[in-house]
């Protein structure tokens, strides 16, 4: 299986899209990747809602358990969770009706990516959303 992100202009135009990014796996640790870039994400006017049990905020945002806690639609998953923790991830995606998921870098699970684009969900995998967002939004 080769799994093929969007194009350029396909990830330009979603994160022009997205309002709600939750994120799955935020830490609360100010130098974990996850809350670099989830901070990074929320300075450019995202709004981040951060998905980690055992927390109750992260950046300001009450924090929830699980993506089904999540009391209003997001409009895209962010992804910051081991490889295999993504089918499960995915599930979560498809049964709160997000319409897209991101995998963050170095982060691949080619069967569960395929399952999410083949029920409708616009995915990037293996890629940093921060660095997507500098190198293409203007």
């Amino acid at each position: 299986m080769n799994f093929q992100n969007p194009t350029p202009a396909e990830i330009k135009s979603l994160l022009q899209r997205v309002k709600t990014i939750a994120v799955v796996g935020l830490s609360p640790k100010p130098d974990r990747p996850s809350f670099g870039v989830s901070q990074a994400m929320q300075r450019f006017g995202y709004r981040i809602v951060p998905v980690r049990p055992a927390v109750s905020e992260v950046l300001g945002e009450k924090a929830y358990a699980r993506l089904a806690d999540i009391p209003f639609p997001v409009d895209l998953v962010n992804v910051f969770r081991e490889a295999s923790a993504i089918p499960g991830v995915v599930e979560d995606v498809l049964a709160i009706g997000a319409p897209a998921i991101w995998i963050q870098e170095a982060i691949v699970h080619d069967e569960a990516a395929e399952k999410a684009r083949a029920a409708g969900l616009t995915v990037v995998m293996d890629r940093c959303i921060y660095k997507e967002y500098v190198r293409l939004m203007p």
